[in-house]
């Protein structure tokens, strides 16, 4: 598995022209686990939804090279990127209150991509969306896949998106905000029920997230993304070293139980950070 994304712009119509809100952004990996992290607004789940074509369709898309193991994403044609959504990548949404349709079990939606990836019978469908379940680590799986989404909490829920995205075997894994809607206990079982999965089955991870200690723990590397670029790439274990005032100003506002402060400290901005690519990231391009 490969995936590079190089000079990838994406843009929305405005009273003034073109409003860029993912401006350049390039990386590539293989079966490793990437985080991006950043703020609201800085272009972290556009950049993965542009990996699968899933933008609004008000969104302007371009991209020098936006490759899945050779497949021109940008060009691709609905048969082909078919073959590729779901099949062998997979995208687990933040919030399964509107990502799981609400008129399916969770059985049923499990079992669907299923039988279209994998060509299987309603019957093996529903044996195999029960043993997902069950891999995914929920209890009494077989009377769970009977429920419907408003009657599933919200760590079963996401556990139930998460076995939708691993039904076809995918070789990539994007995970936008997994964890945001749901409480800290759960938070902690459901990253690693992912690391597991992830880990067992040799598939590659992007990770998204707002949360850097957390991405600094199940991730290999980080892209640090801001006003739409990235503005540093640097090793998961480096996180604490980086050099990016940016990167360094998200560290120091985290509150720490260990050195508790009576006030923590406001983010200085510079427009500079927004006017160029990183270099780190060039090079993180070059070498994956």
């Amino acid at each position: 598995m490969r995936l590079e994304v190089e000079e990838l712009h994406i843009g929305f119509p405005g009273p003034r022209g073109l409003v860029p809100a993912v401006r350049g952004v390039s990386f590539a990996m293989r079966a490793e686990k990437v985080g991006i992290v950043g703020e609201s607004g800085s272009g972290k789940s556009l950049t993965a939804r542009a990996i699968l074509r899933l933008t609004p369709p008000a969104a302007v898309v371009r991209a020098r090279r936006l490759l899945f193991d050779g497949v021109d994403l940008a060009a691709a044609s609905p048969r082909a990127l078919g073959a590729i959504r779901g099949r062998r990548v997979g995208l687990v949404l933040q919030d399964p209150k509107f990502a799981l349709n609400p008129v399916m079990t969770a059985g049923e939606q499990i079992a669907e991509p299923l039988r279209l990836h994998k060509g299987l019978s309603r019957r093996q469908a529903r044996a195999a969306a029960v043993d997902l379940l069950a891999q995914v680590l929920i209890r009494d799986p077989g009377r769970i896949a009977g429920h419907y989404p408003h009657e599933l909490s919200g760590g079963m829920g996401q556990r139930v998106m998460i076995a939708m995205m691993l039904a076809a075997d995918p070789e990539l894994l994007i995970a936008d905000e997994p964890t945001s809607a749901l409480d800290a206990t759960v938070q902690a079982e459901i990253l690693r029920l992912i690391e597991t999965l992830v880990s067992r089955r040799g598939m590659g991870l992007i990770l998204i997230s707002h949360d850097l200690p957390l991405v600094s723990h199940f991730c290999d590397r980080i892209l640090v993304m801001y006003a739409g670029r990235v503005v540093e790439a640097l090793s998961a274990a480096e996180l604490t070293k980086s050099r990016h005032p940016y990167t360094q100003g998200l560290l120091a506002c985290l509150p720490s139980l260990k050195r508790p402060r009576p006030r923590l400290p406001v983010l200085a901005r510079d427009q500079a950070w927004a006017a160029a690519q990183a270099p780190e990231a060039a090079q993180a391009w070059g070498a994956a």
